[in-house]
């Protein structure tokens, strides 16, 4: 390879990726590189301290070749310094999170195993007999990991959220390690008897491993109820936050900024839904706020009669998916293709958090595998009441918005485009941001709307949920924003959701627990939506001779970087 500023870079990009993935072996998994499947993380003490000090010398390496080719004038490629950019970005994050933010001293979730030994079970990447085998392995790790975390977490101020939300999800991962792979076993094709005896030899100690630790986190819990033990508050703070939010979503604008223009957006959206609601009720909006407040509310009960259930929810998913790949081929708003997916229920272990997501194949993967579009059903201990607000919030309307979210032309396509990218280095695949994959779907719901998606029949039922979902999504970013920065408390947070948002009270409580349980993550719709939006405006008039597809497919077509880099991609 020549001696050149790109081929240096290249080389020292594949260096840092190969040191990420076997330090987080989970994630590499992922990516679709299974290297390391056999392994899990060290999140011990030690652990985290070694990949710190890692993560500084990759960052001063990357620091110094960008340095020396700006001092020598040679350059890189556009592609490279768009890779370059976002690699240190990922360090600067990674550094952060472990040195600064300390999540996994507080967030005892973070140790679950579960969605590392799922992702086994889950992709047909490999045959069942090499997959299996590295179940084993890393389910015989699970008790000298837990006993880790143990450690870690010892003397520390736990949250009493994330304390609940782990006892949960380790209990997803009891089910996982039991009936699951039981299933998962017996459906394998091949000979898989070596890995099976390999499982069977490990997995009561695992359960074991997993039962004690649960036990271990209610002791933590009664703890603190009792006042033996203080809790934590969730919130990180304005400092962290600001800091947080800015290498997570690799954004232009700071934290102040973002949150002043949700507020002000959230203005301009609440206006929006009441024309949209006195044109579905033929009247004219009314001035006065009550009666306009009133008319919406009106309008979104009726629609919300539409209700599915347990039972059919994920056929409604998908048949709603069918027609919105009709729909994006007959109006021509992006190439479509026809890679395979499945619509299928949330495994207990994702469960928690949020309602749906698109899990698709890594970006990496070199083998076959299928997009899953999961779905949570409602958890049997919910009572009745619960169900019905639940399916009240996603009714039929609703579901072909959330469809068009995570699936067409939203998470599922983009990330289909997002895969037939072409670059020297695999850092963008990889490394892809949250905020630009989030803002497309966004911006694909009011794309949808905008071009008379019809759903069930009626083009303004759809647009009045595609409203109701930009006010939620706007009112999340707020949340995000003043719950861990202005100490927003939940009657306040309750009350913008369910009243400027016209929320169920069901879906705003888990939003109020997923605002405590999370930080900037709930930013990233609003923040990606506005960069794509402002990226696509500024494009059509740029280049008013591309067609609705033409525009899409080049934003689409450079993978999944953050917005602020595209247009000198585009423009390359």
């Amino acid at each position: 390879m020549a001696d050149t500023p790109d081929a240096r870079f290249e080389a020292l990009a594949a260096d840092i990726l190969d040191g990420l993935c076997r330090r987080n072996p989970d994630w590499a998994g992922s990516l679709g590189l299974h290297e390391y499947d056999a392994e899990l993380p060290d999140r011990s003490a030690g652990g985290l301290a070694a990949e710190s000090a890692w993560l500084a010398g990759r960052a001063a390496d990357l620091a110094e070749l960008v340095e020396q080719v700006e001092r020598d004038g040679s350059g890189l490629s556009a592609a490279n310094r768009v890779d370059a950019a976002i690699l240190a970005n990922h360090v600067a994050a990674q550094r952060f999170l472990i040195d600064e933010l300390r999540e996994d001293e507080w967030k005892p979730a973070a140790a679950n195993p579960g969605v590392a030994l799922y992702t086994l079970l889950a992709r047909d990447y490999a045959p069942a007999a090499q997959r299996l085998a590295a179940f084993a392995s890393r389910l015989e790790q699970v008790a000298s990991t837990l006993a880790d975390n143990r450690s870690l977490l010892a003397g520390k101020q736990l949250s009493r959220i994330h304390v609940e939300l782990a006892i949960g999800q380790f209990q997803g991962t009891v089910d996982l390690i039991g009936g699951e792979l039981d299933a998962a076993i017996e459906a394998a094709s091949g000979d898989v008897s070596e890995a099976r005896a390999a499982i069977d030899a490990v997995r009561p100690a695992a359960l074991a491993a997993l039962g004690e630790h649960i036990a271990w986190l209610k002791e933590r819990l009664a703890a603190g109820d009792a006042g033996k033990e203080e809790f934590r508050d969730p919130r990180i703070g304005a400092e962290l936050f600001a800091r947080k939010l800015s290498l997570s979503l690799d954004a232009e604008s700071d934290a102040a900024a973002i949150l002043a223009r949700a507020e002000a957006d959230l203005d301009r959206v609440s206006a929006e839904i009441v024309e949209a609601a006195a044109d579905y009720e033929g009247v004219a909006a009314p001035s006065d706020d009550a009666e306009r407040s009133a008319l919406v509310r009106r309008v979104l009960n009726r629609l919300a009669e539409a209700a599915p259930d347990n039972e059919t929810i994920l056929e409604y998913s998908r048949q709603a998916l069918l027609k919105q790949f009709d729909f994006v081929r007959e109006h021509e708003l992006v190439t479509v293709y026809s890679d395979p997916y499945e619509v299928a229920a949330m495994p207990e272990v994702q469960r928690g958090v949020a309602v749906a997501y698109c899990d698709p194949p890594g970006p990496l993967e070199q083998a076959d595998v299928q997009t899953i579009l999961a779905i949570s059903p409602t958890p049997a201990d919910w009572t009745q009441e619960r169900v019905d607000s639940f399916f009240r919030e996603y009714n039929l309307h609703m579901l072909h918005n959330l469809m068009v979210h995570e699936a067409m032309p939203g998470h599922l396509l983009q990330l289909q485009h997002s895969r037939r990218q072409q670059a020297p280095t695999p850092v963008r695949a990889a490394l892809w941001s949250g905020s630009f994959v989030e803002g497309w779907a966004v911006y694909a719901e009011e794309l949808m709307a905008r071009h008379g998606y019809p759903g069930d029949g009626d083009p303004r039922a759809v647009r009045m949920q595609q409203l109701k979902m930009q006010l939620r999504m706007i009112i999340n970013t707020i949340l995000d924003g003043r719950v861990h920065c202005h100490g927003m408390t939940e009657d306040e947070a309750m009350k913008l959701m369910t009243e400027r948002g016209f929320q169920e009270d069901g879906e705003a409580a888990g939003k109020w627990r997923r605002a405590l349980l999370t930080s900037s993550q709930l930013s990233t719709y609003y923040v990606g939506y506005v960069e794509v939006s402002d990226l696509v405006r500024d494009l059509r008039a740029e280049h008013p001779e591309w067609s609705e597809r033409e525009l899409h497919d080049a934003v689409l077509g450079h993978g999944s970087p953050a917005a602020r880099y595209l247009r000198e991609l585009i423009a390359a």
